[in-house]
């Protein structure tokens, strides 16, 4: 017999090390839009950003105490990130315990970077309203905590490179238009265009929107000879 919702929630409350009070919060925190019912996990998302992001901000604070406000930022831009945020989520096996409604689509293909990433956030949500802010503080330091103790601080990232750039030539604020979207929903790919005054646009490309105008970005600066190109 296939485990039920419930089961798979209590083994998921297992992995997170949390044991809920109200277990209805964390049922809403896996219940994607598509599940037909009145509670989803997209308020828990809208929380669990703002929480995530106070709590993964003090421990930057107390773990580089001599950094400037420009690398802070940049460590808690990668750390909050959609990408980290579903590789927390594909680690705890998020996945299996998210709701979703009756789809012929593949659950695999249902499970994309920005669901895990939803669900993700929305479980630390549910975590702090469950346990208060304590509680939620030591299940982000378990899990991302490793993250920011590890690797060098990250570099600025391409689209605010490629705008310092361009506004310190007077050639004015990069734009980003898209030519092009493809695939289906829960798989886009985007085709964007970075544009900088008159100089040559460059194209960019990616599974997200924002992906895709940092790809085109990056692939200007490295024209422009102002960064490498990545490997």
């Amino acid at each position: 017999m296939r485990p039920t919702g419930e089961e798979h929630a209590a083994e998921l409350e297992r992995r997170l090390g949390h044991e809920f009070a109200r277990r209805d919060l964390l049922l809403t925190a896996l219940t994607h839009g598509s599940a037909g019912t009145a509670e989803t996990y997209q308020r828990l998302e809208f929380l669990g950003d703002r929480v995530l992001g106070l709590v993964v901000t003090e421990i930057l604070i107390d773990a580089f105490p001599k950094a400037p406000e420009g690398e802070l930022s940049r460590r808690l831009a990668e750390l909050v990130r959609k990408e980290t945020c579903a590789e927390v989520a594909s680690a705890l096996d998020m996945g299996s315990a998210i709701r979703f409604g009756q789809n012929r689509t593949p659950r695999a293909q249902l499970l994309t970077a920005n669901v895990l990433s939803d669900v993700c956030e929305a479980v630390v949500a549910a975590i702090y309203q469950d346990g208060g802010l304590e509680t939620a503080r030591q299940f982000v330091a378990r899990h991302w905590g490793p993250r920011i103790a590890g690797g060098a601080p990250p570099t600025q990232n391409a689209k605010a490179a490629l705008q310092e750039w361009s506004q310190s030539r007077g050639l004015g604020v990069p734009e980003y238009l898209i030519k092009a979207k493809s695939g289906p929903d829960h798989d886009p790919h985007f085709e964007i265009e970075a544009r900088v005054g008159t100089l040559t646009p460059a194209q960019g490309a990616g599974r997200t929107r924002r992906e895709a105008e940092q790809d085109a970005a990056a692939a200007m600066l490295a024209r422009e000879g102002v960064r490498k190109a990545s490997a």
